[in-house]
């Protein structure tokens, strides 16, 4: 079984209009023609999760009021993106209901789905577990409204996205919590949310450890150390996560995986990025922490992207399958190896929920 920690799902749903119960194919077919980043070149879908074995997933809310925004970035109101999360909540549950997933809000439901996906024969139909994340509060109207979203299956909160959030800053900038960002962490820590600090800026980033005192995780995150930007973690943070047991997700964005990407220039096939890449930061954070205990994967894979920005060997979300394979070839064990793809966030998420 595959652990995805980070899949915007809703948001190809809602905002890219894409019916996720067709295939890659499909959903590429559909979209051909059209103008845009990462249309007609999706690589994620139902069939292809199903294909992987990817049976749990963490899957996104995300609606920001960040100026300039993008897609589903820039709301004009924290009113309007709670809107915008209310819509994305909904097809969740349309989802569950024609049985295509099923929504993880306890120990028990976790197990459960963890026991169906662990059958030597998966049955074709198993819906897909998620657990809900928001990926930038901004959206949470007060802190106070945060109570709300954790009674609706809410389990795992980002503070900030890009930009200047209305809590947070992002990696992108630089600075403390803003107003109501503390009680917004407080708040989160009282409800036992999980927090990601994926996208906090550095100083947000310690400041967040400093207050929060649950169960920390990085969705999607890569090491700053083999490509130097401030969306990725330093080796001090991603230290300070492992002191915390935390795990980090890694990410399948191409320009995360190639030191001296330019955006708008570099291509996958420019820069010859293969998944291969992935085990690099995977192998880095393994070394700091003297085993492979704090490593998953969170693909990020159509994150408002596509195969433009995917590595060059990477089709759709079922070749994520072959890092099985290209780990034991850098010499993990099975145990490791079994660790990576599953078993360390399924046992972050059992002592989490214990």
């Amino acid at each position: 079984m595959i652990f995805d920690a980070h899949l915007d799902l809703s948001l190809n749903a809602i905002e890219f209009n894409r019916d996720l119960r067709s295939s890659v194919a499909e959903i590429r077919a559909d979209e051909e023609g059209m103008e845009g980043k990462g249309r007609a070149c999706n690589t994620v879908a139902f069939p292809e999760m199903r294909k992987a074995g990817m049976g749990i997933v963490v899957a996104t809310q995300i609606a920001g009021c960040m100026k300039p925004g993008a897609v589903a970035s820039g709301w004009n109101s924290p009113q309007q993106a709670w809107g915008a999360t209310q819509a994305q909540l909904a097809w969740y549950r349309e989802m569950e209901a024609v049985g295509e997933m099923k929504m993880l809000r306890n120990l028990s439901d976790f197990e459960t789905q963890l026991a169906l996906w662990s059958q030597d024969e998966v049955p074709v139909d198993a819906p897909i577990g998620y657990i809900m994340s928001l990926e930038g509060a901004d959206s949470i109207i007060t802190p106070k409204h945060l109570e709300r979203s954790w009674e609706s299956g809410l389990r795992a909160l980002g503070p900030a996205h890009y930009g200047e959030g209305r809590y947070a800053f992002g990696h992108d900038r630089t600075g403390k919590l803003k107003a109501g960002g503390r009680e917004l962490v407080e708040e989160m820590d009282r409800l036992g949310m999980i927090l990601d600090t994926t996208h906090l800026c550095d100083e947000t980033f310690w400041e967040c450890l400093e207050i929060f005192k649950g169960p920390v995780w990085a969705s999607h995150q890569n090491c700053r150390a083999l490509v130097d930007d401030p969306r990725q973690f330093t080796d001090e943070q991603i230290k300070a996560l492992i002191e915390r047991g935390g795990v980090i997700g890694a990410v399948y964005d191409a320009w995360m995986l190639s030191p001296g990407w330019i955006r708008g220039e570099t291509t996958p096939e420019s820069s010859g990025v293969k998944i291969e890449a992935a085990v690099n930061h995977i192998d880095h954070i393994c070394q700091l922490a003297g085993n492979a205990n704090h490593c998953g994967i969170g693909s990020d894979l159509d994150g408002g992207f596509g195969k433009e920005q995917c590595p060059v060997d990477l089709d759709t979300i079922a070749d994520l399958t072959r890092m099985a394979d290209l780990l034991k070839d850098r010499g993990f064990s099975g145990e490791d190896v079994d660790g990576v793809m599953s078993g360390n966030f399924v046992k972050f998420v059992k002592e989490a929920w214990s």
